[in-house]
């Protein structure tokens, strides 16, 4: 797992203390850069050395109810591993010691935590969803890391957030820069992912409490 230097414990902690203060008041936080320097860079760069190949459409739905609808989203995505690579393993310890962390401030039970690679193609968009009904999924919390250097916002690709599902009023508008994490209640806020006109690339992830079936894990994806 991840494990800061000494010198940055105490920053973590209060990092910590900040996503969950934020968790409680609002619900959602954007943080311009959280990650350890070179983790985000690091990740864009394993990244592009991936073959279009080795991505698939992104559907919407899980498991049997999987399904793909170019109407609703046109992203091609990657799941995670740390099997995969050093860079991804690095990046999952972070995000375990997150999910301690929040456990240990707030007690949501968060049970572990899933993310894939998304590329966004020139136009490609994911249109205003949420990314769990209550009480019909185990994400609860759900992440969005930008890998996208030196990011221009005339290229459009922004994250819309609303405040509640029926709200017709934008809350807050997100740009794809690199090293943004954006981090929000995934039953509370519905997103939309605007088109670019350029390839737009990120690493969506979900915190999942255990919503165990016949003695079985329920498993990730």
């Amino acid at each position: 797992m991840y494990s800061p230097p000494e010198l940055e414990l105490d920053l973590t902690a209060s990092l910590y203390d900040r996503i969950a203060d934020a968790l409680v008041d609002t619900g959602y936080l954007i943080l311009p850069s959280a990650l350890p320097e070179t983790m985000a860079y690091d990740l864009y760069q394993h990244l592009r050395a991936h073959r279009d190949d080795e991505f698939q459409r992104a559907g919407i739905g899980r498991e049997q109810d999987h399904q793909l609808h170019g109407k609703v989203r046109r992203d091609q995505i990657r799941w995670l591993g740390r099997e995969q690579s050093s860079v991804e393993a690095a990046y999952l310890d972070w995000m375990e010691g997150l999910r301690e962390g929040l456990n240990r401030r707030l007690f949501m039970g968060l049970f572990d935590y899933e993310a894939h690679f998304a590329h966004y193609p020139a136009g490609a968009f994911y249109k205003r969803h949420l990314d769990a009904f209550r009480g019909q999924t185990n994400r609860v919390l759900t992440t969005v890391l930008y890998l996208n250097p030196d990011w221009d916002e005339q290229n459009g690709g922004e994250l819309l957030i609303w405040p509640e599902p029926d709200s017709e009023t934008v809350m807050t508008r997100v740009g794809p820069q690199m090293g943004t994490l954006v981090i929000f209640l995934s039953e509370q806020f519905p997103h939309e992912v605007l088109p670019a006109s350029t390839d737009r690339f990120s690493i969506a992830g979900w915190f999942r409490v255990n919503a165990s079936l016949n003695n079985q894990i329920d498993p990730p994806h």
